[in-house]
């Protein structure tokens, strides 16, 4: 009796820690009600920055503030958000060069840059579904479906694949809507979507919803067919579809917007895109 009465005195100092812990828990609980109410309501994550950040080097800014037309638009502030994410996401992907290509820091910082750009309104930016980064010189021969390609999303080996030659053709010409990177990493990001459940996949099918519906309006059949006005090979599948649209959306907003807002809208709100003008 007198050893029980000990052992419970010798605990009661860890009450106000276990308190402190069940509250803490609890609060961590109506955070994330009121963060998924948030996120539902007005169509964006109640916060996408950070505490902390990462730093890329020198040189890598450089070819940021040289090369990379996006990151030239952004504040200071957004500035220092997107060299985080550069730094996360180089650090996190295995860059594999093919064919004897040599992967140079230009090429890991370029490919980041198009990637976090796509992904730079979301929370979770990461791409978890990409592990490795192979780029080839030039168009490659595919054993997903016995073509050559210029690129693709490769979800069962987890795997961004690229033309050096056309990504850098893309990300040059910033107004011709033809962006090999961009069309790809919405690829993966469309996957993502379908297999998460986090705020940022919970936005992007609701809104991809939204636009597959506009495009069940006559108005809407009407003017696709009369404009032309996005390439043929969007009408492949929505998949394709949604691909092309983000290229269309990030190289020539002023055009789109005018032509479609009501899809200008909802690609907006799916991207949660509100950086640098758009």
């Amino acid at each position: 009796m007198i050893y029980l009465l000990q052992t419970v005195e010798d605990t009661l100092w860890l009450a106000p820690y276990a308190y402190a812990i069940v509250l803490l828990g609890f609060g961590l609980f109506l955070f994330r009600i009121f963060e998924n109410w948030y996120s539902g309501s007005f169509d964006k994550p109640l916060f996408r920055h950070y505490l902390v950040y990462k730093e890329i080097s020198k040189e890598q800014e450089h070819i940021l503030a040289t090369e990379f037309h996006f990151y030239k638009l952004l504040s200071k502030k957004h500035k220092r958000q997107f060299r985080h994410r550069i730094a996360t996401f180089i650090a996190d992907k295995k860059f594999v060069g093919r064919e004897n290509l040599e992967v140079t820091d230009r090429m890991k910082v370029l490919i980041a840059a198009v990637g976090c750009m796509l992904s730079f309104g979301r929370k979770h930016y990461e791409y978890s579904l990409i592990d490795y980064v192979l780029i080839y010189p030039d168009e490659f021969y595919s054993t997903m479906n016995d073509h050559h390609h210029k690129g693709e999303f490769n979800p069962r080996e987890k795997a961004l694949v690229l033309s050096w030659k056309d990504f850098e053709k893309g990300y040059r010409i910033t107004d011709d809507n033809l962006n090999l990177g961009i069309h790809e990493f919405m690829h993966a990001m469309q996957l993502e979507a379908r297999k998460s459940r986090d705020l940022d996949a919970a936005r992007f099918t609701k809104q991809f919803q939204n636009i597959l519906k506009r495009l069940t309006h006559q108005d809407v059949k009407d003017k696709l067919d009369e404009t032309s006005y996005f390439r043929a090979y969007a009408f492949t599948n929505q998949y394709e579809f949604m691909a092309v649209l983000a290229e269309y959306f990030i190289e020539s907003p002023t055009d789109f917007k005018a032509h479609f807002p009501q899809l200008y809208e909802h690609t907006q709100k799916l991207l949660n895109f509100r950086f640098a003008g758009y």
